[in-house]
């Protein structure tokens, strides 16, 4: 092994509202059988990495469940393992954690009890597809100091992303961090590789200084003094940050190509296996290009749409391009559109929930409609 992995879960993102109310972001659900650390962590495992921390702080008890037992990324080896790191953890004085390098620091005793002599950072909220071991030979090759994964948006808005300028050799020139005005559409992926020890040092160095960020205070302040640079990724690559993106993905996963690329070609995605019964299609019911997950009760129609588990669907309902999580009872003859309803909710029956695609209409978890 060449690397150790740390997985950045920190979980708190008031864009998605009513969704992380009481789950971290990473803990999310994606896709009907999938959260959002699956990719990360599957990523990481198919790469080899098999030493992991997931590092987090806010909502972390779905995160906890879910990723209680390591063995369902492959990471329950001896001398290797999956870690959760919180800062309640850490010591009594400690509540939170102060920015991304901070989050580190608190930890660096992981990274100096590990003896691999690269980290690879990733973010725990990202729906993507990577080898990290490429990225580790190019920063190899590249002599690097810090490699960046970055990516080619191609006149998309990058304004809530950080925009990389990147010289012919793909060393770093600049990085602006949510510009208003961004001066390039290449930005960072959130996905580093270091070097261990000189993470170390520069976490050690930053704490001294009173410094908590790692992109303004590692990567933006060593811009010049650090050789840093980019690798360039072309798949697949959704990062979770608001409720539009959230739908944006789910939708994705009804794409046969993305579909094809994320779950259906090596290496996979895996999850925290749920044993249910499968999906059961009655007398009248009528599926167009929707997922349908485990113990899926379907008597009405479903058109462009993800079900979670255990969803009841009642007759003559109308389910389309909606987003219905895991326990959810749709009462007859309701009619539900550009909607997303988180877990367990009751919708009854003849009720009509219209949202629109610039609109979607989200509902918290349990709520009665």
């Amino acid at each position: 092994m060449k690397a150790v992995g740390i997985v950045l879960a920190g979980g708190k993102r008031n864009a998605l509202g009513a969704l992380t109310m009481q789950r971290n972001v990473a803990a999310i659900p994606v896709g009907g059988s999938y959260r959002a650390i699956d990719f990360a962590l599957s990523n990481l495992s198919n790469s080899g990495i098999k030493k992991v921390a997931v590092i987090s702080q806010h909502n972390t008890r779905s995160l906890t469940d879910h990723i209680s037992s390591s063995k369902w990324w492959g990471f329950g080896r001896k001398k290797t393992g999956l870690f959760l790191f919180t800062p309640h953890m850490i010591s009594a004085e400690t509540f939170s954690y102060r920015g991304t390098a901070d989050a580190i620091y608190q930890n660096v005793d992981f990274l100096k009890k590990s003896n691999e002599p690269y980290v690879v950072i990733v973010s725990g909220e990202q729906v993507t597809k990577m080898d990290y071991d490429k990225l580790i030979q190019y920063h190899i090759e590249k002599n690097a100091d810090i490699t960046i994964m970055c990516k080619n948006m191609q006149g998309e808005d990058v304004r809530d992303y950080g925009v990389v300028k990147l010289d012919e050799e793909l060393r770093m020139v600049d990085l602006e961090e949510k510009p208003l005005e961004p001066q390039g559409d290449t930005v960072s992926l959130g996905v580093y590789v270091i070097g261990r020890e000189l993470l170390i040092h520069l976490l050690e160095e930053l704490e001294s200084e009173a410094r908590y960020n790692f992109v303004s205070d590692i990567l933006i302040r060593y811009r010049r003094k650090l050789k840093i640079y980019g690798y360039m990724f072309d798949g697949y690559w959704k990062t979770i940050k608001d409720i539009p993106a959230f739908y944006e993905a789910n939708m994705d996963f009804l794409n046969p190509e993305v579909r094809k690329f994320l779950f259906n070609t090596a290496p996979h995605i895996f999850t925290k296996a749920k044993d249910e019964p499968p999906a059961k299609f009655n007398d009248h019911s009528n599926i167009a290009n929707s997922i349908i997950s485990g113990g899926d009760i379907i008597n009405g129609t479903v058109e462009q749409s993800v079900l979670f588990r255990k969803v009841f669907v009642g007759e003559n309902a109308v389910i389309k391009n909606s987003i219905i999580m895991e326990g959810c009872t749709i009462g007859r003859g309701a009619v539900l559109e550009n909607v997303i309803l988180d877990k367990q909710i009751y919708v009854s029956e003849g009720q009509r929930l219209i949202g629109t695609p610039e609109d979607i209409l989200v509902y918290p978890k349990r709520s009665i409609i």
